[in-house]
């Protein structure tokens, strides 16, 4: 069963402080990974249906605001001793066979997804330089098949970020498979 997530965009909220392990035990923090411009932070995983499905967008689209100067970084909440493809050695399995080049950190205590309220995979929050939510949306406008998006919404607010502008609005929630909290 599908989730969608609830909308959480407030402007003042600062990104929270956190530190997680990337897939060879190096701690991270998010704050470190900030580009001149931001940071988007994805939470997804290797096995939702959904996630698989906007992975290969988000790997594209990563490089695309890292000349932005928008950092990206894939958390997975989803590590859980019920659901071994989401696991850390199946995080480094996946880095290799996708291509994977920015971060994908392992939230292993999901202490990160709940600071963020994130409710399923993929969950999208982009922040601009200083920490701050921009956009808490989807990545666009059918997740299903890249083949049929008309509304490259999260690119559309990566422009509108650099830009100085105000945040797109409505920012659409994203949809995919709830978190498997523990």
């Amino acid at each position: 069963m599908a989730l969608v997530a609830s909308i959480h965009v407030d402007s003042g909220w600062q990104m929270p402080e956190i530190n997680l392990k990337d897939v060879d035990g190096s701690d991270v923090s998010l704050a470190s990974q900030l580009g001149e411009k931001g940071l988007l932070v994805a939470f997804t995983c290797n096995h939702c249906p959904y996630a698989i499905a906007v992975w290969p967008r988000l790997i594209r689209l990563a490089a695309t605001l890292k000349k932005m100067g928008i950092n990206t970084v894939a958390v997975n909440p989803n590590i859980h001793p019920d659901y071994p493809a989401d696991g850390v050695p199946a995080m480094a399995e996946k880095i290799a066979e996708w291509g994977i080049d920015f971060p994908y950190l392992a939230d292993e205590t999901q202490d990160a997804a709940r600071a963020f309220d994130a409710q399923c995979t993929p969950d999208l929050y982009m922040f601009n330089a200083d920490g701050r939510l921009y956009y808490h949306g989807r990545i666009d406008d059918y997740w299903k098949s890249e083949e049929q998006v008309t509304r490259h919404e999260l690119l559309a607010a990566a422009e509108l970020l650099v830009a100085d502008e105000n945040a797109p609005q409505p920012q659409h929630p994203t949809i995919g498979c709830s978190i498997k909290w523990k």
